[in-house]
């Protein structure tokens, strides 16, 4: 069986065409299948439009969050609850073609690979978002040790012993792509043109924004690294200016005024406050994982079976 996980949130307008496009992709595979709409607080008509969807098909399952815990929690809450041998996630945006998922299946029936992540061959969102996930993309791919990230997103297909590793990771702080690159085994990509959003809202510049922090402080030390090599830098600058100073009143060269002074202690104190965001970042999430508080809260779970 296939189980094909989409979170939703305020997407009434692409509802209908979303339900319609994955059922006729999945019956296209010939195998049992179920789709898990993951409500994420939606503030909109999205919940009542799927429940009339469930209602018709005994294939749609309705998972309605307490609140709105955000992307990855949802992937998290479908994850858990999909009983399917095959697991696919994709967005609800309809920008990765569901289409796609019997080519998927496909490649993994060969039992060459264990996960086919979607390779976005182009991203049509709006331009500021597009600058800003660009920009993202090219410095985490550089940071971190993880594969191609800037084309490789959530849309993907996993067999069952990919989907078992999947859920023994635990931590709170989640970013899937970077999740699936840790787990191992086989990969490949399926390359795709990413459609244009036709309407509806997309995730907002402040948690895309929050989401590249997870990624970044959750796969790469080298924010730390950087607070080590500039706190390097600071001693030996400092040692080269004492040095500067003792010749400086030595042969009496000792320049006047405050000023090189004032500068040297604010340059100094900003960077130290760099560091203690960088490390208020890590500690923050290190908090976040201590207290051991569930990802999600399911509010009500809608099936017919």
């Amino acid at each position: 069986m296939i189980s094909l996980v989409i979170p939703i949130f305020n997407e009434e307008s692409l509802i209908a065409e979303l339900v319609e496009r994955s059922i006729a992709s999945l019956e296209k595979t010939h195998q049992d299948f179920e789709i898990l709409f993951i409500d994420d607080g939606s503030t909109d008509n999205s919940m009542e439009l799927l429940r009339q969807a469930q209602r018709a098909d005994e294939r749609i399952k309705i998972i309605a969050l307490s609140r709105n815990f955000g992307h990855q929690a949802a992937y998290t809450a479908g994850i858990d609850y999909a009983q399917g041998d095959y697991l696919v996630l994709m967005d609800g945006d309809l920008q990765d073609p569901p289409e796609l998922i019997p080519e998927m299946l496909d490649i993994l029936s060969k039992d060459e690979f264990d996960v086919v992540n979607g390779y976005r061959k182009a991203n049509t969102s709006t331009k500021s978002k597009n600058l800003f996930s660009k920009i993202f993309h090219k410095v985490f791919n550089r940071i971190s040790d993880l594969d191609d990230v800037e084309h490789i997103g959530n849309f993907s297909m996993m067999n069952s012993s990919a989907i078992k590793a999947l859920r023994s990771l635990k931590e709170k702080t989640r970013y899937l792509p970077g999740l699936r690159h840790f787990i191992g085994f086989r990969k490949t990509t399926l390359h795709y043109e990413r459609e244009e959003r036709e309407s509806g809202n997309s995730m907002s510049t402040r948690k895309l924004i929050s989401l590249a922090f997870d990624a970044i402080f959750s796969f790469s030390k080298l924010p730390i690294k950087f607070c080590l090599f500039m706190g390097i830098i600071g001693i030996c600058t400092s040692f080269l200016a004492g040095v500067y100073i003792i010749l400086s009143k030595t042969l009496n060269l000792s320049p006047i005024g405050w000023s090189s002074t004032l500068t040297s202690i604010f340059f100094l104190g900003s960077i130290q406050l760099v560091f203690l965001g960088i490390l208020g970042e890590y500690v923050f999430r290190i908090y976040r994982e201590s207290q051991n508080r569930p990802i999600y809260f399911v509010r009500e779970f809608y099936s017919k079976k």
